[in-house]
C-alpha cells in the first residue's frame, strides 16, 4: 500500500510548517517509516538547504520511529521473558509451594483475551476501519509484537498452571494447588460481560454509523476489556501470600523485575506513536495497552518492596516445612 509522508515547507514569508498527510503507519518495524522531503522555498520557486535546526528537527522526527520499534521488541523481549523464570524456579525446587494457581489461571484467560482482540485490532479489517471513524481516521497503535506477545504468554501461562497438578510433574504436594472462588468469579463474570456484549451487537443495525452505533469493535473492546480487569486482580492472591509467608520464597523476583522494564518500555513506545501521529487518541483508543504497562508495574513495586524490604533474608522454611499440614487450612484462607 502506498503511503503519503508528511513534507517539511517553507513558504515565503512563514514560518516553517509540518504538513501532516495521514499515513498507514502500522507500529511496526517497517510500515510508517517516515520520509520526509526538506525543501525551503524561496520567493521564485527555487529550493535552497534548510538551516541546521530544521536539518535537527527532521532528523529527530526520521529517528523517533526506529526507537519506537526498538523499544517495542525489547518490551516484546523483558515481557515474554517474565513468563519463564516461575516455572523454571518451580520446575528446579520440584514443588510450587510459597505460590497459588490463581496467578497462571487466571493469566491464561488474560492473554487469551489479549490475543484475540490484538489480533482482530491488527488483522480485521472491518474492526480497523471501525477503529478510524472513531478515532479521526487513525490506525490502531498494535504492532505485530504485541500479537507474538501475547501468544508466547498464552502458552508459557498455560505450561506454569499445568504444575500445580503436582502428578503430572511429579513434584511435592503444596497449597495453593485450588483455584479460589474470587478469581473464579472474576472470570466467569468476564466471560458473561463479553457474551452480553456481544448479543448487544449482534442486535445493533448492521448499517449504523461505528462512531455512534454498536459494532464489531465493541466486542473487541468487551475482550480487550477482560485483560484489563484480569491485570487489575490478578496479582492480589500472590500479594496475600507473599504478606502471610512473611516471605517471597517460591516467588521468583527475576519475572517482576523484567515485567517492571517490559511496562516501562511499552508505555514509552505506545506515547512515542501517538505523537507520530499527532493525536493521542493511540493511548484513549487503546487503553488496554497503555494501562497494562502502568499497572504491572505498580503491582511490580509492591513485590520489589516485599522481597527486598519487608521480607528481605526470610525464606519461609517455616512455611514450606508446614504446607503439608496445613494444606486445607490455608485454602479456606485464601480469597474465598
Amino acid at each position: 500500500m502506498a503511503t503519503s509522508h508528511p513534507a517539511w515547507i517553507i513558504r515565503p514569508g512563514k514560518t516553517l510548517e509540518l504538513v501532516w498527510a495521514r499515513s498507514a503507519y502500522q507500529g511496526d518495524l517497517v510500515t510508517g517509516l517516515l520520509v520526509m522531503r526538506a525543501a525551503a522555498l524561496t520567493g521564485s520557486g527555487q529550493e535552497r538547504p534548510l538551516t541546521n535546526y530544521h536539518a535537527t528537527l527532521r532528523m529527530a522526527f526520521e529517528f523517533l520511529p526506529f526507537l519506537s520499534a526498538v523499544f517495542g521488541w525489547i518490551y516484546f523481549l523483558c515481557w515474554s521473558g517474565s513468563f519463564y523464570p516461575q516455572p523454571l524456579l518451580n520446575f528446579t525446587r520440584k514443588t510450587t509451594a510459597g505460590t497459588t494457581v490463581d496467578f497462571p489461571l487466571i493469566n491464561c484467560l488474560g492473554f487469551l483475551a489479549y490475543l484475540v482482540s490484538n489480533s482482530c485490532l491488527y488483522y480485521s479489517p472491518v474492526v480497523r476501519s471501525q477503529y478510524a471513524a472513531r478515532n479521526h481516521g487513525l490506525t490502531p497503535t498494535v504492532a505485530f509484537n504485541d500479537i507474538t506477545f501475547a501468544a508466547h504468554a498464552l502458552l508459557l501461562s498455560c505450561i506454569t498452571t499445568s504444575q500445580y497438578l503436582p502428578s503430572l510433574w511429579g513434584f511435592s504436594p503444596a497449597a495453593g494447588t485450588k483455584p479460589s472462588r474470587f478469581i473464579t468469579g472474576i472470570a466467569f463474570g468476564c466471560v458473561v460481560g463479553v457474551i452480553l456484549v456481544a448479543f448487544i451487537v449482534a442486535g445493533a443495525p448492521s448499517d449504523g454509523d461505528p462512531r455512534t452505533s454498536w459494532c464489531a469493535l465493541d466486542v473487541v473492546y468487551a475482550i480487550s476489556y477482560v485483560k484489563l480487569v484480569i491485570t487489575l486482580i490478578k496479582y492480589t492472591p500472590q500479594v496475600i501470600t507473599n504478606y502471610r509467608n512473611k516471605s517471597t520464597k517460591g516467588w521468583s523476583i527475576w519475572q517482576i523485575l523484567l515485567d517492571f522494564s517490559g511496562g516501562l518500555l511499552s508505555c514509552a513506545q505506545q506515547a512515542i506513536d501517538s505523537y507520530l501521529q499527532g493525536d493521542w487518541s493511540g493511548i484513549t483508543g487503546n487503553p488496554v495497552k497503555f494501562a497494562l504497562g502502568n499497572v504491572s508495574m505498580v503491582y511490580d513495586l509492591v513485590f520489589m518492596t516485599q522481597h527486598y524490604i519487608l521480607y528481605r533474608g526470610s525464606d519461609g522454611k517455616a512455611e514450606e516445612r508446614d504446607s503439608l499440614l496445613r494444606a486445607d487450612d490455608e485454602e479456606h484462607q485464601r480469597l474465598d
